[in-house]
C-alpha cells in the first residue's frame, strides 16, 4: 500500500490506529493513537510504548506468522481505566509491518459487570426467603406435623416471604417494562392534581393505621401534562409509600405541588411535585446512590418494610421518559424531600 494512501486510511479512522515497521518502530499513528498514547510514540518501539506482554506476543506472532490476530489492550488513567480490543494484521504477510486498530470496548465490559451483578443480587434477594420456606416445609413435614400453633406460627412466616418474593418479582418485571419503553415519549394528557387525589385515597387506609395524615399544598392552577398516567401514579406511589414507611408513625408526610419555569437542561414550562416526611433523613454520603437497584440505606430494616431495593430504580427510570428530573434533599434529623420535576410538553 503506498505510504500516502495508508497515512490517509488511519487519519480517516477515528479509532486510534499505529503501523509497526517490519522493525519495531511505530511510524505511523493517527490522531486517535497519539491522544491515548501521547506524540511521542513515533519511531518507538512498539515495546516500549505498549508495554503490556499479551499484546506484545500478539505483535510478535503476526510478524513471525503473517496471520492476523485479536488481544486486549487496557489503558490506565485519572479518568479511570478503558479496556481496548486490538486487532493485529500483517501487511504483506508482515514485509510491510504490522497494523493496529484499536477498539473501545469498556462500555460492553461495563454492561456485562453490571448483568453479572444485577443477577447476582436478584439471586441474593430470592435465595432467603426460599431457604425460609424450604425450611419451615420441612418442619412441618417433621418435628412440627402435629403441633397446630407452630403450623399456624410457621404457615404465617412463609406467607410473609411468599409476598416477598412476589413483590421482587412484580418490581423487576415492572422495572423491564419501564426500560423498554424509556425511550417512547408518553402521548397521555395527565392533570397531576387529580392523579395525586387518586394517590392520596389509596394510600388512606395506610396513613390512618400509623397516624400519618398525607396532605397536598398547592396553589390553584392548571397542573395538566403529557405523560403516562399507570406509570406517573406508580412514581408517586412508590414516593409517598416510602415517606410513610420511613417518615415514622404520627408525622404528616406532604405533597406539595407547585409550577413554573425550568431551569439548566430542563427549560420551559414545568410541574413540580415535593413528597416530604419528616422522618430521620437520610446521610448525605448515600443520596448520590438510593437510585441504584438493589441500593439500600438500612438494608434490614427496608427488607422488614418489604422492600425490594427496586422502587426509586423505577422512579428514575419512569422520570427519565418523561423527560423530568428526580432531585433528592434530606437532613438529618429533619426529613426528606423528593421533588419530581416534569416538563409540561
Amino acid at each position: 500500500m503506498p505510504r500516502s494512501t495508508l497515512i490517509d486510511t488511519l487519519c480517516a479512522v477515528p479509532d486510534p490506529m499505529l503501523r509497526i515497521a517490519p522493525g519495531g518502530q511505530i511510524d505511523e499513528a493517527n490522531t486517535a493513537a497519539e491522544a491515548m498514547l501521547g506524540e511521542w510514540i513515533r519511531q518507538r518501539s512498539f515495546v516500549t510504548v505498549l508495554r503490556q506482554p499479551v499484546l506484545i506476543s500478539q505483535i510478535e506472532a503476526a510478524f513471525r506468522d503473517a496471520k492476523p490476530g485479536t488481544t486486549r489492550f487496557t489503558k490506565t488513567d485519572q479518568a479511570g481505566e478503558t479496556v481496548y480490543r486490538v486487532q493485529v494484521t500483517p501487511l504483506s504477510a508482515g514485509e510491510d509491518g504490522v497494523l493496529l486498530h484499536f477498539a473501545d470496548v469498556s462500555h460492553f465490559q461495563e454492561a456485562e459487570e453490571m448483568r453479572r451483578d444485577f443477577v447476582a443480587n436478584v439471586s441474593h434477594e430470592l435465595r432467603s426467603p426460599l431457604t425460609a420456606l424450604m425450611g419451615f416445609i420441612e418442619t412441618l413435614r417433621g418435628p412440627a406435623r402435629d403441633d397446630a400453633e407452630a403450623r399456624d406460627r410457621f404457615l404465617s412466616i412463609m406467607e410473609d416471604q411468599a409476598l416477598r418474593m412476589n413483590r421482587l418479582v412484580g418490581d423487576l418485571l415492572s422495572l423491564s417494562r419501564v426500560e423498554a419503553e424509556e425511550r417512547i415519549r408518553p402521548s397521555q394528557d395527565v392533570d397531576l392534581r387529580d392523579l395525586l387525589d387518586g394517590v392520596i385515597a389509596a394510600l388512606d387506609q395506610t396513613a390512618r393505621e400509623q397516624d400519618s395524615p398525607v396532605n397536598i399544598e398547592a396553589a390553584p392552577g392548571d397542573y395538566r401534562l403529557r405523560g403516562d398516567t399507570d406509570q406517573l401514579t406508580q412514581v408517586f406511589m412508590n414516593l409517598t409509600e416510602n415517606a410513610l414507611k420511613y417518615g415514622g408513625a404520627g408525622r404528616p408526610v406532604t405533597l406539595r405541588l407547585s409550577d413554573g419555569e425550568g431551569k439548566g437542561a430542563l427549560r420551559g414550562p414545568v410541574v413540580q411535585v415535593e413528597v416530604i416526611d419528616r422522618g430521620d433523613g437520610i446521610d448525605p454520603l448515600h443520596l448520590p446512590r438510593l437510585t441504584e437497584r438493589f441500593y439500600r440505606v438500612d438494608s434490614h430494616r427496608s427488607r422488614e418494610m418489604g422492600g425490594t431495593g427496586l422502587g426509586l430504580a423505577i422512579v428514575k427510570h419512569i422520570v427519565n421518559r418523561h423527560r423530568g428530573r428526580l432531585r433528592i434533599s434530606s437532613e438529618l434529623g429533619k426529613g426528606s424531600t423528593f421533588a419530581v420535576i416534569l416538563p409540561r410538553g
